[in-house]
């Protein structure tokens, strides 16, 4: 077994690796729960990084196959069969731990969900969507006792977070003209809420070695309180009157949904002299988010599910759960040096009506100390977006998918990432 001096040397690797590449899990995952800092040996210690992650996935042979004027927003098969579905996108974080004799603390803000699509108006899909983008804020304090248990050491993980949610749709809703004034046919959807979750993990250590197990749950967090707007203002009624509600107004609706809970498993150990290997399993219960109906304020106290005769529309997922493996080495070169590489396979979480497919993903990162106190770090992934298809999908007795279909093929994923930590 490595010795104690040159394990001792590569333990930063363990924090450092996690940081080797965002996460291109399926579902809404974006920066995802990372409390990897809390394990620093530092009494203090605050870090703040960024990942800039840019999918490149094109969407081919898209078919309009809802060409009705009332209800798929006309026949769109003359506009464009192809789009480029995804935007380039920013992850911050930010953390801070403090320890005192076994207890540590870390308090951090991250960004865990979100998505953002933009195929444009232009393509043979517009009736399904134009411009898609969800974001989260999460505030989270998470906490462990260690105690001495054989060689090493075990560590109780406790925590709660707040996150926030918001995000947009719009999609073509009709292509009629009206007789006073046109209109855009954009019917556009606007949410948002708020809500609590909690963590809780189990974690042993032996530092002198290099070696890490911890075992992570984090909570779902409800948001039964979404509420916001349909703005069909664009939007003329198909038939007399003109401006018949919902259509030419903004109508209040409400909902309810969950952020998904998951569980993860790290582990790492020193297998020769400033060398250390590392690995990580985590599930994701991305299948919480189905079909979300949402139904007009003004129908409060009766039911609003998918089937709901008072539901206005509804924001169509139909995930299916996520897995991610990871796998790994890092090496130290020098005092001021160290590397990792890592190989990553998620589960896409689509299967049969959305683009996310499996992702393989490949990460590179350096971390470079100019003095015991100061981290820096850079890291860089390329990986492979999956080929498959998008169309009609079957749940509960409920048809999705049959407004478009579409193909895709493997496509690059790319992504930077960048931190500072300051340890005292």
């Amino acid at each position: 077994m490595a010795s104690r001096m040159t394990s001792a040397g590569v333990l930063s690797l363990a924090l450092f690796s996690t940081l080797a590449q965002p996460s291109f899990a399926g579902g809404l995952d974006r920066g995802g729960y990372n409390i990897d800092l809390l394990f620093d040996q530092s009494r203090f210690s605050a870090q703040s990084a960024v990942f800039y992650v840019m999918p490149q996935r094109e969407l081919k042979n898209v078919t309009d196959t809802n060409t009705s004027a009332l209800t798929g927003g006309g026949n769109l098969n003359s506009r464009s069969h192809s789009a480029d579905e995804t935007e380039n996108f920013a992850v911050p974080y930010v953390g801070f731990k403090a320890g005192y004799e076994d207890v540590d603390c870390l308090f951090d803000y991250s960004e865990p969900f979100g998505a953002h699509t933009n195929p444009g108006i232009n393509w043979a899909g517009a009736n399904n969507n134009i411009e898609t983008k969800i974001e989260t804020h999460n505030y989270a304090t998470t906490c462990s006792y260690k105690f001495d248990v054989g060689p090493g050491q075990l560590r109780l993980i406790g925590g709660a977070f707040y996150q926030e949610v918001e995000g947009f749709k719009e999609r073509l809703v009709s292509t009629i003209p009206s007789l006073i004034g046109t209109g855009t046919g954009i019917g556009r959807l606007d949410l948002e809420d708020n809500g609590w979750g909690w963590r809780t993990g189990i974690a042993y250590e032996i530092p002198e070695y290099g070696i890490r197990a911890s075992l992570v749950y984090n909570s779902r967090v409800k948001y039964d309180s979404l509420s916001g707007t349909v703005d069909l203002t664009q939007v003329r009624a198909p038939v007399a009157p003109l401006n018949a509600a919902p259509f030419g107004s903004v109508t209040n609706v409400f909902g309810e949904a969950e952020a998904p809970d998951s569980l993860e498993l790290k582990v790492q150990s020193g297998i020769a002299p400033d060398w250390l290997a590392f690995g990580s399993v985590k599930w994701t219960n991305w299948s919480v988010l189905q079909s979300i109906p949402l139904c007009p304020v003004s129908t409060k106290g009766r039911a609003c599910t998918s089937s709901s005769p008072t539901k206005l529309t509804s924001l169509d997922l139909l995930y299916q759960d996520g897995w991610t493996v990871t796998g790994g080495i890092g090496h130290k070169f020098n005092e001021q040096w160290t590397g990792a590489v890592s190989l990553t396979w998620d589960r896409g979480t689509s299967h049969g009506y959305g683009a996310q497919t499996d992702t393989w993903t490949v990460g590179l990162g350096a971390a470079y100390n100019p003095t015991d106190n100061i981290e820096w770090r850079v890291a860089g992934a390329l990986g492979v977006l999956t080929s498959g298809s998008s169309g009609v999908l079957v749940e509960d007795g409920v048809t999705y998918g049959n407004d478009v279909s579409y193909d895709f093929g493997n496509d690059l994923v790319a992504a930077v990432s960048t931190s500072i930590k300051v340890k005292f």
